[in-house]
């Protein structure tokens, strides 16, 4: 078995059982920030330069989504042939923010407001290691599978 490695150092733990992403929290006003940010809090009300690093909460709610038909940029390794994949702009209720991430899984198994967890999966493989990302897997039973809901994948082509 190849070694894991995470295809973005920093960002997010390797826990295969309770992967998080991690972020910091200004310790002056409360914002969370990801990726995490250090040199200054980015909400205006706020001069801090005070942070605290953070596991971000593990799940979230839907906020949009989107299967994508075209290649994206590196680092992403595109099968070939080349299959769609599905992206999610995820709430995070605690932190009060929207982190994007892939969806994996079935695109029918989303809808907007439903909940999903922070797993590990492949981006790619090479010669040494596998190289880890982050994705959004939607939980059992909350899914839209039986046709398409505002928003969904059906909707957006």
């Amino acid at each position: 078995m190849k070694e894991r490695k995470p295809a973005i150092e920093g960002w997010f733990t390797m826990d295969p059982d309770a992967p998080a992403l991690l972020g910091t929290r200004c310790a002056e006003c409360g914002s969370y920030f990801f990726p995490a940010e250090r040199r200054y809090c980015r909400n205006p009300h706020c001069a801090s330069e005070n942070f605290d690093d953070v596991e971000l909460s593990r799940r979230g709610t839907v906020w949009s989504y989107s299967t994508n038909h075209y290649e994206p940029p590196a680092p992403y390794m595109a099968p070939d042939p080349f299959v769609p994949y599905t992206v999610a702009a995820v709430e995070l209720a605690e932190e009060r923010i929207v982190v994007m991430g892939q969806v994996v899984g079935d695109p029918r198994d989303l809808s907007v407001g439903s909940e999903v967890e922070l797993v590990l999966d492949t981006l790619f493989e090479d010669d040494e290691a596998e190289h880890m990302v982050w994705k959004w897997r939607p939980l059992a039973g909350v899914g839209a599978r039986g046709g398409p809901a505002t928003g969904s994948a059906e909707e957006v082509r």
